[in-house]
């Protein structure tokens, strides 16, 4: 639709500041109002069947019963609209429908706004001081509330049948307890999935204070319960009991601890002049072309250096029934698993997201801005590099499970 000339030089007499036609009292923000007013009256027409200052119909009889104003919040500020009625009150506005109070996204900026972290009040800050909008913290609440809603049929969507990979990682978020008022740390944990054709899925996430096998055993069956059949390599953080939980949900499942966090709690035992010498020499044991050399690379680590960091190679071995499977992989799907690019990333979105609340006040609430975070972090949706090779191997190693 194009707006002649000849309207818009009317429109724009006495426009002779920015202000006066961008300000709150500006031509622009009294234009849209006008407008508004006017499709609004439109559609009230098109319900009662006749034009506005004509008398009504024989067969029509419902009236026009004058206007109330409403005030709607968006980009603009606070817009004070007048809303035409009817007597029956059978008018039911598509432009700004019954008990709608918001226009221009703002919802979606509200919960934008939450997505990268703000606190309510610093949402209230946001919106008075670019928008000159004053609103309440039940209101920012109400909208962020309903993102709850979505979480739920997320978490419950149906799943794949077959995932070739499936990553499990938990984070330390604090949240304040219902019962004793007291913030404690809760591990929200997270499932995050390789598709078959290598693209990445986060399969849910689930808050808890402990964990434990029938903690895990609950995630397990869920997952099953959502059409999650087979698991060719799960990926753990030496979660109690996990290993346990998948091997009885998915009995043929191979269950590989994750080398990354394997070898940053072996540092954590070092000196910062040792880290770089120690970070090489267990290096040799994952990179060890098989079982046996890796075993042999494991003894000649702690003869090395039992003395200095006893607790090294001790944890290895406690974890090497799930670190083995790693040395029958061909090295396109060592290195998936190794450097777990995807799940790192993905936390930190998380974490970018989390860092600014102290603590947060109910289980819901971090479920809220996690979700949001994990929302983004699909929205970017890159596959997992180099997946052209691993698909292969993975159809050479697990046959027709891969191919199901």
């Amino acid at each position: 639709m194009t707006i002649s000339k000849e309207i818009l030089d009317e429109l724009l007499k006495g426009v002779d500041r920015p202000e006066d036609l961008l300000g709150d009292a500006g031509l622009m923000k009294e234009l849209k109002i006008k407008l508004m007013e006017r499709m609004l009256g439109a559609e009230l027409t098109a319900h009662l069947g006749y034009e506005e200052g004509e008398s009504a119909p024989p067969s029509q009889p419902n009236r026009r019963n004058g206007t109330s104003t409403k005030v709607l919040k968006g980009q603009d500020g606070e817009l004070p609209v007048a809303i035409s009625r009817d007597r029956d009150s059978s008018f039911e506005p598509e432009l700004v429908k019954k008990g709608q109070t918001r226009i221009d996204g703002m919802d979606d900026k509200i919960i934008g706004l939450y997505a990268a972290g703000l606190t309510v009040r610093d949402i209230q800050a946001h919106l008075l001081d670019l928008y000159g909008l004053r609103v309440s913290p039940d209101l920012i609440s109400r909208v962020t509330d309903a993102v709850l809603d979505e979480v739920r049929e997320w978490q419950s969507r149906a799943l794949d049948r077959m995932y070739p990979i499936v990553l499990f990682d938990a984070l330390r978020v604090k949240i304040r307890d219902a019962d004793s008022r007291t913030v404690k740390n809760k591990a929200v944990y997270v499932a995050l999935g390789v598709t078959h054709d290598g693209s990445r899925e986060v399969l849910g996430l689930w808050i808890a204070e402990n964990e434990g096998a029938k903690f895990w055993l609950s995630v397990m069956n869920e997952l099953k319960n959502r059409g999650l059949q087979d698991i060719l390599i799960t990926v753990v953080d030496g979660l109690k009991g996990f290993p346990e939980a998948i091997t009885a949900a998915f009995p043929e499942a191979m269950v590989q601890t994750c080398i990354v966090h394997l070898v940053r709690h072996s540092l954590n035992f070092c000196s910062w002049k040792d880290r770089k010498i120690v970070a090489a020499d267990l290096r040799r044991i994952y990179s060890a072309p098989s079982t046996e050399m890796a075993e042999a690379e494991l003894d000649a680590f702690e003869e090395k250096w039992a003395g200095k960091y006893a607790s090294i190679a001790p944890a290895w071995r406690r974890a090497w029934a799930e670190v083995i499977p790693f040395f029958g992989f061909d090295p396109a799907i060592r290195k998936i698993i190794y450097t777990t690019n995807a799940i790192e990333s993905l936390n930190r979105v998380i974490r970018k997201s989390i860092k600014t609340r102290g603590s947060f006040p109910t289980d819901e609430a971090a479920t809220k801005l996690i979700y949001l975070a994990i929302r983004k972090f699909e929205k970017d949706g890159r596959n997992v590099r180099e997946w052209f090779a691993a698909r292969n191997q993975f159809a050479i190693m697990f046959g027709e499970r891969f191919d199901a």
